[in-house]
């Protein structure tokens, strides 16, 4: 039998630089690389049709059970991180495909947030947009030092954010639905209410695992309390999204 190895979602074209996949050709795999996302789901199935191996890109293309049960030369279903909730897992079970994840990175999704922060802070997309069409500092940026940074989910990656807060001088506060005082003063931070999280925070961030529980955690409400007791003119930068906030209170 021919396996047939298929890399999805790969936008980048970096994944044959972080595994090695001479081994498997060299046994006789064939392995396709996509790049583009598919346009629908059947689009999905027909590439995938003869395939037996799968890697998939975190969520970015979903394995519900009516695709298990469109592939049935599937066995092995394997997604960048130990969590997806783009696969329904026991559907898969239901149909023989074995599901595993590779180790993810614990400091990429914080130091992309810091970047975001800072991004946004000091106006780096609008100001390389202007130095490109030859004019030179259009805006002024703010310092974080003395802000205080509001972190929505104190995890794994909210800890580390409230780190980076910390050794740029700021004020951190945090909330989630189960964070007690001193989960939150271990990870230097001060425990708030949500509602306190957003009246004083002058940079807010969510870190929450997507489930029922977390969704729309943050409504259009929390963004409109920013700026309660602000001075006028203070910039509010936010790196924040997904379906644990409500996009439109962010805009």
């Amino acid at each position: 039998m021919t396996h047939r190895l298929a890399i999805l979602d790969d936008y980048q074209d970096v994944a044959h630089g972080f595994a090695d996949f001479t081994a498997l050709e060299a046994a006789g795999v064939i392995v396709t690389s996509y790049r583009e996302p598919f346009a629908s789901r059947d689009a999905l199935v027909s590439a995938l049709a003869d395939t037996t191996m799968v890697i998939a890109m975190r969520e970015r293309t979903a394995f519900p059970r009516e695709v298990f049960e469109k592939l049935p030369a599937l066995e092995l279903l394997v997604t960048t991180g130990m969590a997806n909730a783009a696969i329904d897992v026991a559907a898969a079970a239901e149909h023989g495909v074995t599901v595993c994840g590779t180790p993810g990175s614990p400091t990429a999704a914080p130091e992309l947030t810091w970047a975001l922060l800072l991004a946004i802070a000091r106006h780096v997309p609008a100001e390389e947009h202007s130095l490109r069409a030859g004019t030179w500092q259009s805006t002024v940026g703010i310092e974080l030092a003395g802000k205080t940074l509001g972190i929505v989910g104190l995890g794994n990656i909210g800890r580390r954010v409230a780190a980076y807060g910390q050794a740029f001088g700021m004020d951190v506060v945090a909330w989630s639905q189960n964070l007690t005082a001193e989960e939150a003063a271990e990870a230097g931070a001060r425990l708030v209410s949500k509602d306190e999280l957003f009246t004083i925070a002058d940079v807010a961030t969510l870190h929450l695992r997507l489930s029922p529980r977390s969704e729309n955690t943050v409504g259009e409400a929390e963004p409109a309390a920013a700026g309660a007791g602000r001075h006028p003119g203070e910039h509010r930068p936010r790196a924040a999204g997904g379906p644990g906030s409500a996009r439109q209170g962010f805009e």
